[in-house]
């Protein structure tokens, strides 16, 4: 990746990459960011299927999450667990409810 490239990826991004009390990701910042592009494109586009669930199912944000997560860790699972956790909370934080209690917190 050039250095003019002007993605900003986010430090809760960048902690799955960082080992406790590591100051280098363990990959190159082009794979974190293509990665990162990928787990925000999957927020972004769960957002309407967050919607429908809600609407369709009565159920609470939590319960929503959790399906999403749950949908994400399935066995045909494109990313890895610790990526879908993040995708939930970046969906939580697009839908503006509450996080889920497993967030990922800022290292």
């Amino acid at each position: 990746m050039s250095e003019g490239n002007q993605l900003f990826i986010p430090p809760t991004f960048l902690a799955l990459y960082l080992a406790p009390g590591a100051h280098k990701p363990s990959a190159s910042q082009a794979h974190i960011a293509q990665r990162y592009e990928l787990c925000e494109d999957l927020a972004q586009m769960l957002t309407g299927t967050a919607t429908e669930l809600q609407l369709r199912s009565d159920a609470d944000s939590a319960q929503v999450l959790q399906r999403c997560l749950d949908g994400l860790c399935g066995p045909d699972a494109v990313i890895e667990e610790d990526h879908a956790r993040w995708v939930v909370c970046r969906l939580a934080e697009l839908m503006q409810w509450p996080a889920p209690a497993w967030q990922i917190t800022e290292p």
